[in-house]
């Protein structure tokens, strides 16, 4: 497996040749100038909620790629009113087995709107296990102590939180979260896009560390092995 990040909360991760892409938001994000939307590759696109920052290239690399969108049912039937057919509904709960491997959608706590001011559903995590690794998307969320149930689904070998904070978890949430989901190696996402998300990188290293854990920040456009 591996994970190439593009910024905010969008990454790409390669397992058993396919390539799944996350909550594409590149073109609008002034910190990923250098990354070209139309040039990623997908076979999936993993969509956690509606808003823009997760979402906006979505359609323009699904219609270019053909890549399957999966997404709550909300969200797919949005997306097959604006022209994107090859999409998978799923919901919380529920889970799949897709020809990478098996996702399961576990709760968020956040919110949910399409660009348009469409209701987009409820904010959904993801659990996938594969051949190659599991791991966790939590997605935009709060603290939640529904993560506690994620071992029970999983062993992970990593989790992916967002750790920037105003919006979503901080620093000291995600190691706790950590902790309930029983992974000693987070990715943090969702940091320092924005005004309201800016964060001190290497003390959030540090608190991760403190706790026993490590916490990985690839730089946009990087790819590291999961």
């Amino acid at each position: 497996m591996q994970f190439t990040y593009y910024g905010h909360s969008c990454f790409l991760v390669e397992v058993k040749g396919k390539k799944i892409l996350f909550d594409p938001f590149i073109t609008y994000n002034e910190l990923a100038k250098n990354i070209k939307a139309d040039a990623i590759e997908a076979d999936y696109i993993f969509l956690s909620h509606g808003h823009a920052d997760h979402i906006a290239d979505c359609s323009s690399i699904a219609t270019k790629t053909g890549a399957k969108v999966v997404a709550v049912f909300e969200i797919h039937e949005w997306l097959n009113k604006n022209g994107v057919a090859n999409t998978h509904p799923m919901n919380t709960g529920g889970k799949w087995q897709f020809d990478f491997g098996t996702v399961k959608c576990v709760v968020a706590q956040h919110s949910s709107a399409l660009p348009d001011g469409t209701y987009g559903g409820n904010p959904i995590g993801f659990v996938f296990t594969t051949d190659e690794g599991n791991f966790y998307y939590s997605g935009d969320t709060a603290l939640t102590l529904d993560m506690q149930l994620i071992p029970g689904w999983a062993a992970l070998n990593y989790a992916i939180f967002p750790i920037g904070d105003n919006f979503t978890m901080d620093v000291a949430d995600a190691v706790k979260a950590a902790d309930f989901v029983q992974c000693k190696h987070i990715i943090g996402v969702h940091y320092n896009t924005f005004g309201f998300i800016k964060i001190d990188t290497e003390a959030a290293k540090i608190a991760f560390a403190t706790a026993g854990k490590t916490l990985h920040l690839p730089a946009i456009g990087e790819t590291i092995p999961l």
